[in-house]
């Protein structure tokens, strides 16, 4: 590089530090500017000898990514600092401790973080994609600016990314549309949200995303004659009425038009509201809500509102903060338009999020805003046993899912996701009260506990000490935190029923000789062809495995020295031994299910990972061959978990012997004083059984009966029926296989 370019790209950097000063969105203190000159200095001199794949100078991404902390997120000198120090670990020799000796504590710990965040995403090959996003989520608990600014730095990478080869751009792109989206949405960066959405689509389906801005840009002054027309027609009417205000055309971003066309299976042309309006107001804090009203009826006033899509994001703000009122109007020509209502206050918090939120609270700090939201993020940390992609699709899920707003019986509103049930508000008020749900009142009336509410409904929760979540109760919530306790709630249960179980094993062997040993736990699980001892035990616990099993083992047993020499003879390689243990795990997880409905589809075996029953699995939809079953660690998993995560299918082989199933059982008899009483009292005994419907009557000194019950295997139910039978005065009892 000859001098002259040297020192015209000196240049360039000082211009691009004063822009940054000077776009900063909170005001810098004198102290402030100290300690973000002495950021970029210490940043100049650490790359100094770095460049770019496009070969410019690295020291222009660290101050990309401060000019968009410090203006798009609107955060302090703190954050544009680290945000100017953010690969300095780890590109050059500097330390975590040089810089918390060189700046502060603060700053350090910012850049650990980041640091920190860097190595999970380098080490690809040790776990899922799916993985890296837990323990990215995982450094929150140190401060949430870390995420802020590694968006910056991830909106930066995809606005630089063309330098790259290919496969590299569709891997960040992927990864970048699966989280970092996402999260932008959650924390209110919605303009951050659109542009990495937008630059996603623009590296993953190039011939898309051109085709779309190709049709915007074609249709571009059709659309601006047409917003024209609307926006005079509605600005003489706010003029006349004195309201100070900006209209703002907004042509709906790429992305999102692209989803229009996929989920409503319609063409560019075809998708009706790809351009809104925006309006901006001037007000005091006291007329605010009075204004955007009054803007209301005077849009109104000139064109049809669709009463369906009208949203009031004023009287009930989203939880990310975001305030507004979003219209959607027939205009001229039969077309559907959005027209936002803004007042200023209300757009600088949707464009900043966060950092613009806490501005207006009391003047708040920056430390202080932010730390509220991270509690809302730790509910879904706090359960660490769900696996990596459950956990990834739940947390979307949460991030994703838009807002409905129901009452406490006392009057207090609460935010929920759509789709949450009646469960999921009992567990969203406290995790005790919702293990102790037994009923659910919505509007006075009592409904089953999947009810999925509704915006404005209000919701009483009926508990009872006695109850307990059941394996079912996960098809009637949607929320991760209800869906963490349950599973807390039922491991804590199979654990008990397995003590007793132990307990019990440890009796019934002491009665056929046997010691229980780990030696003999071991031959139990084999014999058994269970997976673990915690199978085992639960098994005994629950009744399923009976004497006469455990009698047939111990038989086994004494001809074991027969049988050892058996083995050793017929032995014949180790394919034979592979095929045992596929053997041994098909009979037991015999049975492939699919989603939270555990539904059973058509599915294919995938000939990359060769999975088999017992394994940890995921379904992906393919285009042409139907759902393709693959092991949760293939080595495939990654590119299809972070490219393809809308395709992914939760999937599980279950236990036939764990599963549980309705049974209907008939019973008849002589009518006889307290028969009634004794078949509950036989009934209630069962505790693994759970009674679904009971009908009992007498008829001229007939008794008829009917039980619906469901139960995890049929041993159960045949212990059930032989107790019934025992009852004085019962004829008959009989399971109907169809109702």
């Amino acid at each position: 590089m000859t001098e002259i370019d040297i020192e015209k790209e000196n240049k360039a950097i000082a211009q691009e530090y004063k822009e940054l000063l000077r776009i900063s969105y909170q005001t810098l203190s004198a102290e402030d500017k100290k300690l973000v000159r002495k950021a970029f200095d210490v940043s100049v001199e650490a790359h100094k000898e770095q460049r770019r794949k496009s070969g410019e100078a690295y020291i222009f991404h660290p101050i990309a990514v401060a000019k968009i902390v410090a203006s798009e997120i609107g955060l302090g000198a703190t954050s544009i600092a680290a945000a100017l120090l953010h690969d300095v670990v780890e590109d050059t020799p500097t330390t975590v401790k040089d810089i918390e000796r060189i700046f502060n504590p603060k700053v350090a710990q910012l850049v650990e973080g980041l640091t920190k965040i860097s190595l999970v995403q380098k080490d690809m090959n040790v776990s899922m994609q799916a993985e890296n996003f837990r323990k990215m989520l995982l450094t929150l608990n140190d401060d949430v600016r870390v995420i802020l600014i590694k968006i910056a730095d991830r909106l930066h990478n995809m606005q630089t990314m063309d330098s790259m080869e290919d496969s590299k751009q569709i891997k960040i792109a992927s990864e970048t549309l699966y989280i970092y989206a996402p999260l932008a949405h959650r924390l209110g960066l919605y303009k951050i949200k659109n542009q990495l959405e937008d630059l996603g689509l623009k590296y993953t389906e190039p011939e898309v995303f051109n085709d779309i801005v190709s049709k915007i840009k074609e249709t571009k002054d059709q659309q601006d004659a047409y917003i024209k027309d609307i926006s005079e027609v509605i600005k003489t009417s706010l003029d006349t009425e004195g309201v100070e205000y900006i209209i703002k055309g907004r042509p709906k971003s790429i992305y999102s038009i692209r989803r229009k066309m996929l989920a409503q299976n319609v063409s560019f042309d075809e998708v009706y509201d790809k351009f809104a309006l925006r309006i901006v107001y001037k007000a005091n804090p006291h007329d605010e809500k009075f204004l955007a009203w009054k803007i209301y009826s005077i849009v109104t006033d000139h064109y049809r509102p669709s009463p369906s899509r009208l949203r009031d994001w004023i009287s009930s703000p989203k939880s990310t903060g975001y305030e507004a009122l979003h219209i959607t109007v027939m205009g001229p020509k039969g077309r559907w338009v959005e027209i936002q209502v803004r007042s200023e206050r209300m757009d600088e918090i949707a464009e900043k999020g966060y950092a613009a939120h806490y501005k207006y609270k009391n003047g708040a700090t920056e430390e202080g805003g932010l730390d509220t939201w991270l509690n809302l993020l730790k509910e879904a940390l706090e359960n660490s046993e769900t696996s990596a992609v459950d956990f990834v699709e739940d947390f979307k899920m949460n991030l994703y899912s838009k807002e409905i707003y129901v009452f406490t019986p006392k009057g207090d509103i609460k935010s929920l996701p759509k789709g949450a049930t009646s469960l999921d508000f009992a567990f969203s008020i406290h995790s005790e009260i919702g293990i102790k749900t037994r009923g659910t009142r919505v509007n006075g009336k009592l409904v089953p506990l999947n009810y999925e509410l509704k915006n404005g409904d209000q919701v009483e929760i009926i508990t009872s000490q006695n109850q307990k979540p059941t394996i079912n109760w996960f098809d009637y919530v949607t929320t991760s935190r209800a869906k963490n306790k349950i599973r807390n709630v039922l491991n804590e249960n199979t654990k008990k029923i397995a003590e007793d179980g132990k307990e019990i094993l440890t009796r019934k062997l002491k009665h056929l000789k046997i010691t229980l040993s780990e030696s003999v736990v071991n031959e139990l699980v084999n014999f058994f062809k269970l997976k673990t001892s915690l199978d085992l035990f639960y098994r005994v616990g629950v009744g399923s495995i009976d004497n006469q099993q455990l009698k047939d083992y111990a038989a086994q047993k004494s001809n074991a020295l027969i049988n050892f020499f058996k083995s050793k003879i017929k032995r014949s390689g180790p394919t034979a031994d592979a095929d045992v243990h596929k053997q041994v795990l098909s009979s037991n997880y015999d049975m492939l299910v699919f989603g939270k409905e555990q539904d059973k589809l058509d599915y294919k075996l995938s000939a990359c990972c060769n999975p088999i029953p017992g394994d940890s699995v995921f379904g992906f939809v393919t285009i042409n061959e139907g759902i393709k079953v693959h092991k949760k660690d293939c080595p495939n998993a990654i590119a299809m978990q972070s490219n393809y995560a809308y395709r992914i299918m939760q999937a599980k082989w279950i236990d036939s012997s764990q599963q549980e199933f309705r049974a209907i059982i008939n019973i008849t008899g002589m009518d006889t004083l307290g028969l009634t009483n004794e078949l509950t009292k036989v009934i209630s005994n069962n505790m693994q059984v759970n009674i679904q419907s009971i009908s009992l009557n007498g008829d001229a000194g007939l008794f008829k009966g009917q039980l619906i019950v469901v139960v995890q295997n049929s041993n159960l139910l045949n212990k059930l029926i032989d107790n019934i039978k025992k009852i004085d005065g019962i004829d008959k009892v009989t399971r109907v296989y169809k109702k």
